[in-house]
Formats: structure tokens, C-alpha cells, sequence
């Protein structure tokens, strides 16, 4: 009987591990599918820099208004404005009574005018903000003087600097001897190093203080103005009626 008792345990014993082995091998695994990321493609910006010493957008007129074009020529403010400024601080708004007028004031604004109203826009060419009266303060800006002036002598235009310049007698007192029908400094940042409209043979260029050409003696004329100051740009026309801005290596925009 104890022989008997010890077969059928056995006997079960082994049924039990076979039916476990089973189950071991039924047994279901899960795999896990990588959860891909959706990586959203960034809209390829219209702000290309290609000159990192020029402004990002830069007034450009078509068909007798401005707009703004980047880099590459490519129009990104609609041309619909009768004025438009370079992308720069004004010192009005930025010294306004009005604290919700001041932002408007930084370098991340333009000024545009249309229809006789002025305007703030962004660099996307939304108008953020229209000109109030109210609203200017008073630029408190500091008089820097300058180092360098024109000097005529028999006709002619020459530099001299004024701390060295005494006697027009003698020729090592001027920096660049009067030889031009016309020079006038521009207004810039760099006081020791400034940017010089010339008139050469009835042509336009520009000068250095060391009469080193930065651009050739080829236009009809280059506006005196601040494109220098606030854009490191220079506006020129060679037909004098269409105005563009070319940068200091003569490349055009």
C-alpha cells in the first residue's frame, strides 16, 4: 500500500512540474513599442545673416513705398510706407512720461510713417504702437565731440584734426591734404575711425581719415545722413533718383 501511495505521488509530481513548465512557456510577454517623439520642424526664419555687421531688416523702396528686406533682398515688410527708418532706439519714447510707451522705444522697433500717421512695428512688421505727442520725452543724449573736421583750402577739401592742426602752411599739419571737390564725416560711433562722404572727379565715395577707399568712386551721390550711424550702411544712387543702401564692401541690398 505504501508502494502504491508512493507511485501516485510521484506520478503527480511530475504532472504538476510539466503543467508548470507549460504555463512557463504560454506565458505571454508584452513588448513595449518605442514611444516616437514628434519633433515639430521649426518654420525656417525670414532673419538670415549673412553680414553680421548690417542690420537684420533693411528699408528698401518698390514702386514709391518702403518696406523692409532681409539679408538676401527678400521683401519681409510689405513696401506700403512712405518712411521707413532702420530698426533703432528712439530716444523720445524711451524718455516718455507714459511707462506703457517706453518699450517701444528699444532697438527692437522700427519707425514707419503712412498716410501721414507715424508707427512702432516689430521686426515681423506688426504695428505695435502709433506716435503721441503726449508721449515723447526729451532724448538726453551726450554731446560727443568730434575729432576730425573738413578743412577747404584754394578749393579743395581736406581732413585735419584738431589737435594737431595749426598752421594751413604747413602740408604734414593736415591728415588728409585738400585734394577733394567735396568731403563731409559722417556721423558715427567710432569718433577716431569715422566714415567720410568724398567727391572725386564729380564721382561719390568714401574715405577713411588714413584716405584709405572703402567704396569706390562711383555713385552720383550718398546721402549725408544717419544709415551709418544706426545701420553701418550707406544710402547711394547712381542715376541719382533711386536710392539703395549698399554696406561697407560695396554690396548692395
Amino acid at each position: 500500500m505504501k508502494k502504491i501511495f508512493n507511485v501516485i505521488f510521484i506520478l503527480l509530481s511530475m504532472s504538476f512540474v510539466a503543467q508548470s513548465k507549460v504555463l512557463k512557456s504560454n506565458k505571454l510577454v508584452v513588448k513595449k513599442n518605442p514611444v516616437k517623439q514628434i519633433v515639430k520642424k521649426k518654420p525656417e526664419s525670414n532673419l538670415v545673416v549673412i553680414n553680421e555687421n548690417v542690420p537684420l531688416l533693411i528699408p528698401q523702396k518698390l514702386n514709391g513705398n518702403f518696406g523692409y528686406v532681409n539679408q538676401k533682398g527678400k521683401f519681409v515688410v510689405t513696401p506700403e510706407y512712405h518712411i521707413a527708418m532702420f530698426f533703432a532706439e528712439d530716444c523720445n519714447l524711451l524718455n516718455s512720461p507714459n511707462p506703457k510707451a517706453k518699450k517701444f522705444g528699444t532697438s527692437n522697433f522700427a519707425t514707419v510713417e503712412k498716410n501721414g500717421i507715424s508707427y512702432r512695428i516689430n521686426q515681423a512688421g506688426k504695428r505695435l504702437y502709433q506716435f503721441k505727442n503726449a508721449d515723447l520725452g526729451k532724448c538726453q543724449t551726450e554731446f560727443k565731440k568730434q575729432l576730425f573736421h573738413a578743412y577747404i583750402l584754394n578749393g579743395s577739401y581736406g581732413i585735419i584734426e584738431d589737435s594737431k592742426f595749426s598752421n594751413p602752411s604747413d602740408r604734414s599739419h593736415f591728415k588728409i591734404y585738400p585734394k577733394y571737390e567735396y568731403l563731409h564725416i559722417l556721423e558715427g560711433d567710432d569718433l577716431s575711425n569715422p566714415m567720410i562722404v568724398a567727391s572725386h572727379k564729380d564721382k561719390f565715395g568714401i574715405i577713411d581719415v588714413n584716405n584709405n577707399i572703402i567704396i569706390p568712386f562711383e555713385y552720383a551721390d550718398i546721402k549725408r545722413n544717419y544709415s551709418w550711424k544706426l545701420g553701418k550702411m550707406f544710402e547711394v544712387t547712381k542715376d541719382d533718383i533711386n536710392y539703395y543702401y549698399i554696406d561697407s564692401n560695396n554690396k548692395s541690398y
